[in-house]
């Protein structure tokens, strides 16, 4: 890259983030909770305050594929055949990632390990470089209140930007406040489907806490974005 091409305001922004981050100690971070429970809005936060990448299993995969990568390759031939894509596969782009300028100081992993034997692989692949998992944050929300969340929850397909008509409702009902334009609900977003993904997350993800026991960070996560934000805090610092 010729440094020349790039905005003077866009230089001093990097500069002042890289020497923001220089004295912030190395953390390697798991997020584990059932959908709706907040994962999505902390991880920012998190990312920033503690200069750390954040690694959704989902973008990984996407990027991957898009980029043709060796493992993009073998992850799309996957799922072209209608397959899931192995641990093996995940495991290995979550080491591709973790060798980025950007994850020099650590990782937030979201949406894997999902399962003990995934947990165990992670751990394996960590302790090959002398790594491993340094804190894993449990966000705890009852189901019945994840029902309300998920339901309620409406996209605007084109950026991303998510509302709840009665948590975070649009100024006008159905229309996104920046472009007007109509929103959607995602096709998961209904209770038969979110009661699926939910046992589905108790017996197969909730034992991944047990594993990490020494580890977990319990967060109350049916609070304010500020309150859960304020525990997260607390608890990536011990």
């Amino acid at each position: 890259m010729n440094l020349s091409d790039v905005p003077v305001d866009e230089l001093v922004a990097e500069v002042s983030r890289r020497m923001h981050c220089l004295d912030k100690p190395e953390k390697r971070v798991i997020m584990v909770g059932p959908p709706g429970s907040g994962k999505g809005t902390q991880s920012p936060r998190l990312r920033k305050e503690h200069c750390l990448c954040h690694l959704a299993t989902g973008d990984m995969l996407r990027a991957a594929v898009a980029a043709k990568t060796p493992l993009g390759m073998e992850a799309k031939q996957a799922m072209d055949s209608g397959g899931l894509v192995s641990d093996d596969i995940v495991i290995g782009l979550i080491q591709e990632n973790i060798k980025k300028p950007e994850c020099r100081t650590g990782f937030i992993l979201d949406g894997f390990p999902r399962t003990v034997k995934q947990a165990e692989k992670l751990d394996e692949m960590l302790s090959h470089s002398g790594n491993k998992v340094d804190k894993v944050l449990d966000f705890a929300v009852p189901d019945a209140t994840l029902v309300e969340r998920i339901t309620g929850r409406w996209i605007h397909a084109a950026s991303g930007r998510s509302y709840h008509e009665k948590f975070a409702p649009p100024k006008v009902p159905g229309k996104d406040d920046i472009t007007g334009e109509p929103l959607m609900q995602r096709k998961d977003d209904n209770a038969e489907t979110l009661k699926k993904r939910l046992e589905a997350y108790h017996r197969d993800t909730v034992p991944v806490l047990q594993h990490y026991k020494d580890k977990v960070a319990h967060i109350v996560a049916d609070k304010s974005a500020d309150e859960v934000a304020s525990q997260i805090q607390q608890a990536v610092q011990q």
